[in-house]
């Protein structure tokens, strides 16, 4: 939501046109980011004549201020969801930045990894905004992605399987 969202699209305008179709998966609860979504497909569309995307929402797995506890029910719930759309796009790559919306589909696609019924790479980019610590999901991801991205060397130091690559947003 928010930044989260203008940052991954900045990422994803970095991205050739193979990079398609694109699937979104946003909390059922945000408003803002679907348009922005939008509007960045809609000029997409303009530079590569067969750009493909989705949109799905999937329950928020953890609101602001709503406490650790809570968040473990209504996180597995989450999971739960996003596991048949997981199985139903298959996705090759997830390209993740932060949102606690990331971590039920992230652990969705690993489980459909771990059962073997589709591989998928799991990129994990950490906000800029992160200098010193780790978002939640960055804790929690660090241990699940393929390619664990940060952008301030740092967060390379305290995170050995980390990849530092400068600020990329």
């Amino acid at each position: 939501t928010g930044g989260h969202t203008t940052e991954i699209l900045r990422l994803l305008s970095c991205l050739s046109e193979s990079y398609s179709p694109r699937h979104y998966v946003l909390a059922d609860s945000d408003k803002m980011s679907e348009a922005k979504i939008r509007s960045f497909e809609q000029k997409r569309a303009e530079r590569f004549s067969k750009s493909q995307f989705s949109l799905d929402r999937i329950p928020r797995s953890r609101e602001v201020r709503q406490s650790w506890i809570s968040s473990v029910v209504t996180t597995l719930y989450s999971i739960l969801y996003s596991l048949p759309l997981a199985y139903k796009r298959k996705p090759d790559l997830i390209l993740c930045n932060g949102p606690g919306t990331c971590v039920p589909v992230c652990l969705s696609a690993f489980l459909l990894g771990l059962l073997q019924i589709k591989r998928t790479i799991i990129v994990y980019v950490e906000s800029i905004c992160r200098v010193e610590t780790l978002s939640l999901s960055g804790k929690i991801l660090y241990y699940f992605s393929d390619y664990f991205i940060v952008q301030w060397p740092d967060l390379k130091k305290k995170y050995p399987k980390s990849v530092y690559l400068g600020r990329i947003v």
